[in-house]
């Protein structure tokens, strides 16, 4: 899969992606991740992305033409989609991440300042996507959520896949609790079941487990 992002910080998206297990997917072509700068499509000698509202108002908003014709210079392939991260968009959740794990690109818009200049919507429609009811400065951390959680789903990216198959919300109820070595840790011990060997009574007791943490914390999934 190849992630395209639209960003304004390059080096917020590339550093990130250096580490970890993105990193490893990087490196085994399972993804690729490649930045695109809206300031290299600029008109002007001090390559200017934002303006003054029309109207008034505090803040500075997105111009159109180097957005729109940054979004232009990418050569996409049929099986691609568009997103534009806002805090007015659709929720991410596993749902969602399961549904962009289908696509073989994804164009990502990281928006700044007092957002995008409506015409930017206008013409590209994105899908809009929201990680949260809060406001960040920029569109990066929101659009490295998305490559992080989607990346996740491909095969090859873990090291098993149903690794991911047994994360929260995979099965729309979080996660059972683990545990590793020691036995014991300041007078707490692991589950008993979890060392017995009878992987019907673990598998019992993990199902067990998550619908408690489940009700306990996030009783609005059960919905």
């Amino acid at each position: 899969m190849k992630f395209n992002v639209l960003t304004l910080f390059p080096e917020m998206i590339e550093t990130y992606c250096d580490f970890s297990i993105i990193k490893r997917a990087i490196e085994n072509n399972i993804i690729e991740v490649k930045t695109i700068n809206p300031r290299d499509y600029t008109h002007d000698k001090h390559k200017r992305v934002d303006d003054t509202p029309y109207g008034g108002g505090a803040g500075m908003v997105l111009k159109p033409e180097p957005y729109i014709e940054a979004y232009e210079s990418i050569k996409q392939k049929v099986n691609s989609i568009t997103v534009m991260m806002s805090p007015q968009g659709s929720p991410l959740n596993e749902k969602l991440t399961q549904d962009l794990a289908k696509y073989d690109e994804i164009t990502i818009l990281c928006g700044h300042y007092e957002g995008f200049d409506e015409r930017i919507r206008d013409i590209i429609k994105p899908l809009e996507i929201s990680i949260g009811d809060f406001v960040l400065t920029g569109g990066e951390l929101p659009a490295l959520c998305v490559i992080d959680s989607v990346s996740r789903k491909l095969e090859g990216t873990l090291g098993k896949l149903e690794s991911a198959q047994t994360d929260s919300f995979s099965n729309g109820f979080l996660s059972y609790p683990q545990y590793t070595k020691p036995r014991e840790y300041r007078g707490l011990r692991v589950p008993e079941v979890l060392l017995n060997g009878n992987h019907k009574e673990i598998e019992q007791y993990r199902k067990e487990e998550s619908l408690k943490r489940t009700i306990a914390r996030r009783p609005d999934l059960l919905k």
